[in-house]
């Protein structure tokens, strides 16, 4: 059987929260799970999941990951919760670490999911922030994985908003030494701090490219990666972003640029002939729904390391 890895961090806040050989064992565990090669019993296990975000396929493939270990998820709603009245983060912690095993937050500032950390004496698992997404990055490397074999000449182009997605992507890049190249229009760059933490691990600097030229960008690429250009709480911001991000949508043209053999990611949900048109998701390159599906199966795997004993 194919044993859990004890990770060397409690929590997954971050996609540096684990070293690459720690990454590769998830991947390995969940590539088991996904081929049915592993079964897994974790009873009365609970899993807590606090959602201050909408959700549809990470709430999901969080319940279901969790159902499959053969332990039970508590949905803690805030909008039918102290937490959603201003109960402090460290009582909310504090409470929940005496009912529940694992937490997985998806709430706005990563602060508060640092909070969360350190008041909480149970593993807290980061289900999106306005900073990162690394459950996503790590599905998403997987599906990489699942392609190419390896990362070796992997060059990964992602195209739009350099947002949560665009920050973890740049960190697993980093880790792992793939090529990575962010192109989105002026003002919206990936977060500085993150660039500053990715080349310090870069042992090549040049494998990190930011530009504002996506047809550079993507010119052999065999990766294309896109994510909506408006995010959570950014409604307000929609019209201009789609002013701004004209010319940032990966249709037939700019697919031609990419590698022959070049695949489609796209997290999900998409806003088809916004930021990808409806004939690219469902183009043959597309590897969008395997995307989506391997979230459900890193998380089991990761829930797996961080709740086995």
């Amino acid at each position: 059987m194919l044993n859990p890895i004890k990770l060397a961090n409690k929590d997954f806040l971050s996609s540096l929260d684990t070293s690459s050989e720690e990454f590769f064992h998830i991947l390995e565990i969940a590539r088991n799970f996904k081929n049915k090669d592993l079964s897994i019993e974790l009873k009365d296990k609970v899993l807590g999941l606090i959602f201050d975000k909408s959700s549809t396929r990470t709430r999901v493939s969080f319940q279901v990951a969790m159902s499959r270990l053969g332990g039970t998820t508590v949905d803690l709603n805030p909008n039918t919760s102290q937490i959603g009245r201003g109960e402090p983060i460290r009582d909310t912690a504090r409470v929940l670490s005496r009912y529940c095993d694992v937490l997985a937050i998806r709430t706005f500032k990563q602060s508060d999911l640092e909070e969360y950390s350190k008041w909480s004496s149970r593993p807290i698992i980061n289900a999106l922030t306005d900073l990162e997404h690394p459950c996503q990055a790590m599905a998403d490397f997987m599906t990489i994985k699942e392609e190419f074999i390896d990362f070796k000449n992997v060059v990964l182009a992602f195209i739009g908003d350099g947002n949560n997605v665009a920050n973890s992507l740049i960190l697993y890049g980093a880790l792992l030494g793939v090529e990575v190249r962010i192109a989105c229009p002026k003002g919206y760059e990936p977060n500085e701090l993150v660039i500053k933490r990715a080349k310090k691990l870069y042992k090549d600097k040049n494998l990190l490219k930011i530009t504002n030229d996506p047809i550079s960008a993507v010119n052999g690429a065999n990766v294309l990666y896109t994510d909506v250009w408006s995010s959570m709480g950014e409604e307000n911001l929609k019209e201009d972003k789609e002013r701004d991000f004209l010319g940032f949508t990966i249709d037939q043209n700019l697919v031609g640029n990419a590698d022959k053999n070049a695949i489609i990611l796209h997290c999900l949900p998409a806003y088809r002939s916004k930021e990808i048109t409806d004939e690219v998701i469902e183009s043959t390159k597309s590897r969008i729904f395997d995307q989506a599906e391997n979230r459900m199966h890193v998380q089991q795997a990761l829930l797996y390391c961080l709740l086995s004993e």
